[in-house]
């Protein structure tokens, strides 16, 4: 199977654009792995310096190395915006609730 996250507000705090101050979700980045290690694809997709211009995906992939987030791809360039409607959307709290991860966003 292959999931795709987002990283801001769902591996990791959402920092309004201050992605070096970021805090990570630990019991969040501990699933994200299991599944990984159970042979799905994480795809890592992030709107960081869609509206800025600004690069982050060398300082993404640091931050994901530190953090020990395992994955397969990242993409930069996620369109920016409010709400995301989209057919095989799950929201982070639902999907914290469904497989019973015990974080607080």
């Amino acid at each position: 199977m292959i999931y795709c996250f987002d990283i801001d507000g769902t591996i990791c705090t959402n920092t309004n654009g201050d992605y070096p101050n970021a805090i990570p979700y630990p019991n969040i980045i501990k699933k994200v792995n299991e599944l990984y290690e159970q042979g799905n694809e994480i795809i890592l997709n992030t709107a960081r310096g869609a509206t800025t211009g600004i690069d982050w995906r060398k300082e993404t992939e640091v931050q994901m190395k530190a953090w020990g987030v395992k994955y397969h791809k990242l993409f930069l360039g996620k369109p920016g915006a409010d709400i995301y409607i989209d057919d095989k959307a799950i929201n982070i709290k639902d999907w914290i609730q469904q497989n019973s991860i015990n974080e607080k966003l």
